[in-house]
Order: C-alpha cells, then sequence, then structure tokens
C-alpha cells in the first residue's frame, strides 16, 4: 500500500487510500517500520528482579523476587520531561532517565510461595479476556523418589506443586491448584497450556491429563482427568464390577484407546485374512510391549475437544536431549474419548501437516489479536524461505523431519507478539534473537534490525550487557529480550554468574 518511507507521507496515503479487503491491521503494522526504539539507556538504576515478560496486551510487566518469593508488578509508563531550549533533540536526557520508576509504576508486590516453596521464574499464563494471571510455585524436586500409589518408575517428584490464579490489577490470590509428590514440567510453559478459559495439567509422575476451567468469578473448576480414566463414569462402572475382576490389571484408559486404535489401523490394512494375521503379528503384537510402555510427556490443545498428546519413553520424558529417543503423537477427541490420529516422529505425513499448518499448533487464543501475528512458516514466506533453506542443507531428510516434531508440542505463550520480531517488517540473525523466549549467550555486537521493503536498510540496533562491552570474555553470559507488543519499547537483560544484572531501555526518543 505505501509507496514511501516517510512516515508523514504515510499518514497522507493513509488518509487517502483504501486498504485492500482484510489487510488493514497489516498495513497498520507496517508504521512499526518508522516507529522503532532509537535509544538506547546503558545499564539503568533498577529493583534486583527477575524480569518475566510482559503481558500480551501490554500492560503489565511480571517480574519476581529474587528470593523467588514474591510476585512484582509494573505498569509500563513513558519517560516525560520538560525542555527550554530550542533544538531539544540533541540534549541530554535527565538523571531520572537512568532510573528504572522513570518508566515503570509498580503497582504491589505479593508474596505468592510459602517458606518450603519457591517460584517458577519460567512458567507465566497470561488470561488476557480477565487480566488473570496464573503463576506456579514449588518445593525442590527429589530425585530417584520411590514410585508410590501409581506413579511411573524413573519419573522425579516435586512434594508440592501450586498453581496460583492472580488478578493482576490488584494482586489478589483468586484460587490455587495444589499438586502433592507429582512432577510437572514447568519451565517455559511446557507441562501446563490454556486454550481460551480451558487450561491442561500434565502430570508426568501419575499419567494424568487434568482439564481445568478458569471462571469469570476467578475460580480453578475441574472438568476432567485423563490417563487411568477416560469417561466420568468410567471408574463407577469398574468399581461397581470389581468382584468380577479380582486380581486383573488393567491398562490405563488412554493406553487401552491408544492400542485399540494401532490395532484396528493395521487391521485395516489388509483384506486378505492370512496376510492381516501376519501383518498384527509384525506390526503390532511384535511391539505391543513397547507400545504398553509409552508414556504420556506432553499435551496441548489443537481446539476446545482436541488434545494433541505426545508419547514417548520414560528416560525421553526426564533427559534434556529428548529428541533422540522414540516419541508418538496422538490427536485425541476428549467429547468422544477416541485417538483419532497417530503418528511416529519421524513421520512425513505429519511435518507436511505441520509445515503447511504451524498456526493451527500454536493455537492462538480468540481473545488475543496480538499473538496472531507471531511469524510462522505456515504465514510467512520469509520463516518459509529460512526453513526451507535449512530443509536443503539437510544431508538426512528424516533426520530433518525429527528435529523439527521435537518442538511439538509447542510451549504455551512461548514467543513474543511484538512487531519488531514479525518478519514480515524485519530482518534479524535468529541466532541471536528470535520471538522464542529464551534466554541466549551473549555477544558483545548488537543485534541489527534490517527493513524487509529496503533490504540494505538498517532500521535501528539493540545491545545487551554494557554500552563497551565486557573485558572477560571467558565468563559465561546469558542475554534476554523483553519486547512490549505495542509500544517501541524493549528491555534487554544480561545475566551473569556472580555478578549483578546489566538492564538496558531501549526506546523511542
Amino acid at each position: 500500500m505505501y509507496r514511501s518511507g516517510n512516515i508523514t507521507a504515510r499518514i497522507f496515503e493513509r488518509q487517502i487510500l483504501t486498504p485492500r479487503p482484510g489487510t488493514s491491521v497489516n498495513c497498520a503494522r507496517q508504521f512499526y517500520e518508522n516507529l522503532v526504539p532509537s535509544y538506547t539507556i546503558y545499564d539503568v538504576d533498577c529493583p534486583d528482579n527477575s524480569f518475566k515478560k510482559f503481558t500480551d496486551d501490554g500492560q503489565y510487566l511480571i517480574s519476581f523476587s529474587r528470593s523467588h518469593q514474591e510476585l512484582i508488578v509494573y505498569r509500563p509508563t513513558w519517560l516525560s520531561f520538560s525542555f527550554k531550549e530550542e533544538d531539544c533533540g540533541s540534549c541530554d536526557l535527565p538523571p531520572k532517565a537512568q532510573r528504572f520508576d522513570s518508566f515503570f509504576t509498580q503497582l504491589y508486590s505479593t508474596p505468592i510461595a510459602s517458606c518450603s516453596e519457591f517460584i517458577c521464574k519460567d512458567f507465566f499464563l497470561y488470561v488476557e479476556s480477565h487480566q488473570f494471571g496464573l503463576f506456579a510455585t514449588s518445593t525442590v524436586q527429589i530425585h530417584n523418589a520411590p514410585a508410590l500409589e501409581g506413579a511411573i518408575p524413573g519419573v522425579p517428584s516435586i512434594e508440592k506443586i501450586t498453581f496460583h490464579l492472580v488478578r493482576l490489577e490488584d494482586g489478589t490470590i483468586l484460587d490455587e491448584k495444589v499438586f502433592h509428590n507429582d512432577f510437572i514440567h514447568l519451565p517455559h510453559n511446557m507441562g501446563v497450556f490454556l486454550y481460551d478459559d480451558l487450561l491442561c495439567i500434565m502430570s508426568l509422575r501419575y499419567q494424568a491429563i487434568h482439564i481445568l476451567q478458569i471462571r469469570d468469578s476467578g475460580s480453578l473448576v475441574a472438568v476432567r482427568t485423563i490417563g487411568n480414566f477416560c469417561r466420568e463414569d468410567d471408574e463407577l462402572f469398574l468399581s461397581s464390577h470389581s468382584q468380577d475382576w479380582q486380581g486383573i490389571s488393567f491398562l490405563s484408559g488412554i493406553k487401552q484407546r491408544l492400542l485399540s486404535f494401532i490395532f484396528r489401523g493395521l487391521w485395516s490394512e489388509e483384506i486378505d485374512s492370512a496376510l492381516r494375521v501376519q501383518g498384527l503379528k509384525k506390526k503390532f503384537y511384535f511391539h505391543f510391549q513397547d507400545y504398553v510402555d509409552l508414556v504420556m510427556s506432553k499435551v496441548q490443545f489443537l481446539d476446545r475437544h482436541h488434545l494433541l498428546i505426545k508419547f514417548g519413553s520414560v528416560d525421553g520424558v526426564v533427559s534434556r536431549s529428548a529428541e533422540q529417543y522414540p516419541a508418538f503423537f496422538a490427536v485425541y477427541n476428549m467429547e468422544t474419548t477416541e485417538i483419532i490420529s497417530f503418528h511416529q516422529n519421524s513421520s512425513e505425513e505429519l511435518y507436511y501437516l505441520f509445515e503447511q499448518f504451524c498456526d493451527h499448533f500454536l493455537v492462538a487464543s480468540r481473545y488475543s489479536s496480538h499473538v496472531n501475528f507471531i511469524s510462522s512458516h505456515s504465514n510467512s514466506i520469509h520463516a518459509l524461505e529460512q526453513l526451507n533453506s535449512i530443509k536443503n542443507k539437510t544431508s538426512s531428510f528424516s533426520q530433518f523431519v525429527r528435529k523439527m516434531l521435537a518442538s511439538l508440542n509447542f510451549g504455551c505463550q512461548s514467543q513474543s507478539p511484538s512487531p519488531y520480531l514479525d518478519q514480515s517488517l524485519f530482518r534479524y540473525d535468529e541466532k541471536l534473537i528470535s520471538a522464542v523466549e529464551r534466554p541466549r549467550q551473549v555477544i558483545d555486537h548488537p543485534v541489527k534490525f534490517i527493513s524487509r521493503r529496503q533490504p540494505s536498510t538498517l532500521k535501528f540496533k539493540i545491545k545487551s550487557g554494557p554500552e563497551a562491552g565486557v573485558a572477560d570474555n571467558r565468563t559465561k553470559r546469558m542475554s534476554s529480550f523483553l519486547f512490549h507488543p505495542i509500544l517501541p519499547f524493549a528491555l534487554s537483560i544480561q545475566q551473569t554468574n556472580m555478578q549483578p544484572t546489566v538492564v538496558n531501555v531501549h526506546f523511542r526518543r
């Protein structure tokens, strides 16, 4: 739509030109090419907090105390000051610009962890429709815990895990959900997924998927639990016939659904009865124990009725390099309690679905308009070009498929919706920064953001750490970038072992 790069000309063109149907929001986002962070204040004087992220609507900055006991929430503001001279563009900023409280107003500090629990600093989910925040606290992880009361052997245990639903406006704790002697992957939200008002929590130790609903009143209501039982009356039915099945051990309900789906699929592959029996012996009964030994490791919503469940070995569940272990993905219908799809992590069919319909796996909330612009290889030609480049360089397509599918299931709300990370607007080195909110190793040169419309034009650059860099490059340093989802504003945070955290503020002056 826009032919000029001048913001004044763009505003004039917006007044006289009408964008094509369905493109008005995308055209409006093109203004961010001109509204970029143009100034950096290095090493601001800020509280010694652990900063997590901006909420997706930009209303709050979430942080935790260094003791990991208190939730501290700020409201983003803007640096304002008066200047009497004519050339205010070349003047130095006032001394108060070096302070964190010139850009943020603290709303409250609320203790949410007990003396034996600590806040998981890498866990936070935002219910934008009601401005609720979901936080997690836990006690210390216990390795080599005995598998008691139906727990899976080999999975660690945490004595107490508590989820806290907080009203972010005033810090009121509205409700809590507690799990005892369980294990849930809390870092980067990997064990919990939020879809509108529905919440699913993956209990690894007891192989149960807990479905909860977040009510408008701020209560967490248990809807169902999927694992040993799939239907609400399964447990009642089995207990009423317990005398008929004394001494018989059953597989869990979800495992029975999975085995029956695999059996029916192999049964229907052959019409000839002799070939059918031979195929079942080779493909089903030979691997029967392998299927029985599978455990659920991750879960996410695909919509309000379907779950994507990842199955794998116990070793793969607790390992940091899980992609080297075989894994499977199943689509489960919660209403019919049926498995409707099952794929191995080397399935080319699943990969092509992932490549073409990546946004369906990201599952954007219907309440949020910001996350709809997160770039993926199914909505951005530039992201698709990068994916194809990696694909063309690989020596083994099967290894490439396994590596790509290792990213499933997606961590909920793990990507920033900032327009400056929109690959249709800016090009940047994804080895240094990306929409995925993960700390990265520090490098001393800045991250450059290049215009997509003008490939040789540098729009802005940002750098974490001290302005002059660090003399000792042997020390491991990690950095993270927190972009505001709407404003031309970002925080860069550099953390070094045994040294104070360095926070820089990047904004449009």
